[in-house]
């Protein structure tokens, strides 16, 4: 289960705990023969710190334990993804602590610091999270004005609303991930440990969308509107971009995309292709109970940074929800912390769609230890972002699936806290949550998604991207029992 606790203010999640709940285990046909000679490590879940490299130095050699020989085994194959993309053990900005140390271990909770407005905390010798002084680093970007602009007026009025809830939830949440034993003190070794940065994994799948608008045009009456993974293979570019692949199985299946090797967990399909792309996903299927979607929205970071594609409002506006679904939907959008694009949510995106807003939730992120990753009164970047949510209205001649069953409303103010992935990007999994406000035979489809989930169709051109396999960890069993080990 991804849900560790659940308590009347929302949930606490084990992110990396869903992921490898999807069972990448690849089918019988795919097992591997074993060498003569290995050493082995049983793995009861995922790998412990000293047996995890990053993946931009992986090495696929792995020698912990004692040495087994086998003679022509076969081993069953799976693969967890690396736990060390979720070693959050320190907060990105370090403060001084504002209480006595005694009145801290008494109090659990996040702790939080005065902000100086400008992202960093106001204590003499804070430290970043690389160690250096802060306060060098405030005098390089110290204000030319302290006059607030109106955008930034926005965002305090909403923080001032929203801060004790934030709070005061959250530490009731952490409190239970401390007593359980989820949620722990760091140690010395850990607090030395810095967060994994990778560098460029996989193929330039947005650019390969780019080049997917001058391959020849496809009759779709002549086309299929979805694929099947057999085994292992590679497919070609222009039937990945021009219908929806499926992995019907219950085992995980490899493809190969331009001489990169990606997971594609079971009970699963995605399309690959940007907004100017979509007719091959509203050919797939009739509609969809529950859509979230997680827009690049556009801001001067993402412009600075060029990490991504950005999409202005009125392109945002032109995605086809009415379209897509179903009645009564479920819409769940991501949004960041501008005001700007809260309001535009809420005020004109939604009604355009015909969506009513119902809720706003909010994804807090954490330390392993507890502590919030950024100063809860940073003006700079704040440790939480919202989930805006809302239900399809209007009368559309499509019956409700199982109208029989009853579905809770939807709450309001809800938290969801995790330990978020230092994947840029890689949010946390809303399964599991919002399983109680939708139908048990629902549809779910997720746009502008970067990974995939069973049971889910996924679209965006960057779908495979946390799909990788240089993001997962290979382990085997050669018994039909028993725990899988490293090789």
């Amino acid at each position: 289960m991804s849900v560790v606790h659940q308590l009347s203010v929302g949930w606490l999640l084990d992110h990396l705990s869903f992921i490898n709940k999807a069972s990448y285990q690849l089918c019988p046909s795919c097992q591997c023969p074993a060498p003569l000679a290995s050493h082995v490590a049983p793995v009861s879940s995922t790998p412990s710190t000293e047996d995890i490299v990053a993946p931009s130095t992986v090495d696929t050699t792995y020698s912990t334990g004692a040495a087994v020989e086998r003679t022509g085994a076969t081993l069953k194959k799976k693969y967890v993804f690396r736990e060390e993309f979720f070693h959050v053990f320190k907060p990105h900005i370090v403060s001084a602590p504002q209480q006595k140390p005694e009145q801290e271990s008494s109090d659990a909770g996040p702790r939080e610091g005065k902000d100086s407005g400008n992202g960093t905390e106001q204590h003499e010798g804070a430290k970043n999270s690389d160690g250096d002084s802060i306060g060098s680093a405030r005098k390089k970007r110290k204000r030319k004005c302290s006059v607030f602009n109106q955008g930034e007026l926005d965002a305090l009025e909403y923080h001032t609303k929203i801060r004790g809830l934030i709070l005061e939830g959250t530490r009731c949440l952490i409190k239970e991930g401390l007593r359980s034993g989820f949620l722990h003190p760091i140690s010395a070794k850990q607090s030395s440990v810095k967060n994994v940065i990778t560098g460029h994994v996989g193929c330039g799948m947005a650019e390969l969308c780019e080049m997917a608008k001058h391959f020849p045009s496809v009759n779709e009456n002549d086309h299929r509107s979805a694929q099947i993974i057999d085994e292992e293979t590679s497919i070609p570019e222009q039937d990945l971009l021009s219908c929806v692949t499926e992995n019907n199985t219950d085992y995980a299946k490899i493809i190969n995309l331009m001489g990169q090797k990606y997971l594609v967990p079971p009970k699963s399909s995605f399309l690959l292709s940007d907004i100017s792309c979509m007719q091959p996903l509203l050919n797939y299927k009739n509609k969809y109970d529950v859509i979230v979607i997680d827009p690049p929205w556009q801001n001067k970071s993402v412009k600075r940074s060029n990490r991504y594609s950005h999409l202005s409002s009125w392109q945002i506006k032109q995605i086809p929800i009415p379209s897509l679904a179903a009645p009564n939907c479920l819409v769940v959008t991501w949004v960041t912390n501008r005001q700007k694009h809260l309001r535009f949510v809420k005020d004109e995106l939604y009604p355009y769609w015909s969506v009513k807003t119902l809720a706003e939730w909010h994804w807090v992120k954490i330390t392993r230890s507890g502590e919030f990753v950024f100063p809860l009164d940073s003006s700079h970047k704040k440790p939480y972002e919202v989930l805006v949510l809302g239900r399809v209205q209007g009368s559309i001649n499509l019956p409700l699936r199982k109208s029989d069953v009853e579905v809770l409303p939807i709450p309001d103010h809800k938290l969801i806290v995790s330990v978020p992935c230092t994947l840029h990007s890689h949010k946390p999994p809303l399964t599991e949550i919002l399983t109680k406000y939708i139908k048990p035979d629902a549809e779910c489809l997720e746009l502008f998604a970067r990974c995939l989930q069973p049971g889910w169709t996924s679209w965006g051109n960057e779908v495979l991207k946390f799909q990788h396999i240089d993001y997962f960890i290979a382990l085997y069993n050669e018994n039909e029992v028993g725990s899988y080990s490293l090789i």
